[in-house]
């Protein structure tokens, strides 16, 4: 029997809604936060084609200790983008990081990092993203926007069966 998962999207304050859940509500938290490194899409030469987003402020800071601590606690398991940014506000040390290797070069990274909390060795994943270029197997609308096939393959590797 195939199972629908339960889809909910919230536009609230994330700390406020943590609050009010219990520990460990959730088995895995896959999060791509604000990395502090002002990529908010103000730079127009480096964001080829931004039809569908607006530029913003809003990567000024990468969120507080409080958040980690909070996500930790709500979670059973973490992998957080862009910890490289600000590892030292996550409180746990992790053996397990997974390396997103964007198979291109340039003035963008040549991949992105993200800590886990799983207890593995570290694990790599390989799929070309070349920025806005519009000639991606998706439509974008934010500037640090991840590839659908990424989240499938974090799914697919650790997430756990629901039922």
């Amino acid at each position: 029997m195939e199972l629908t998962p339960k889809i909910e999207l919230l536009n609230i304050d994330c700390m406020e809604y943590m609050a009010g859940l219990k520990d460990k509500a959730f088995d895995l938290a896959i999060v791509d936060p604000p990395y502090g490194i002002g990529e908010g899409g103000n730079n127009t030469s480096r964001h080829h084609s931004q039809a569908k987003y607006k530029a913003s402020d809003w990567d000024k800071q990468p969120p507080p200790k409080e958040y980690f601590n909070e996500l930790v606690r709500v979670s059973k398991n973490q992998i957080i983008w862009g910890a490289n940014h600000f590892i030292s506000r996550i409180p746990f040390d992790s053996s397990c990081w997974i390396y997103w290797h964007k198979d291109r070069y340039g003035d963008f990274a040549d991949g992105e990092l993200a800590y886990t909390s799983f207890k593995t060795a570290v694990r790599a994943y390989k799929f070309t993203w070349d920025g806005f270029r519009k000639q991606l197997p998706q439509d974008r609308i934010h500037p640090t926007e991840k590839p659908v096939s990424l989240y499938k393959w974090l799914l697919e590797n650790y997430a756990t069966g629901g039922g």
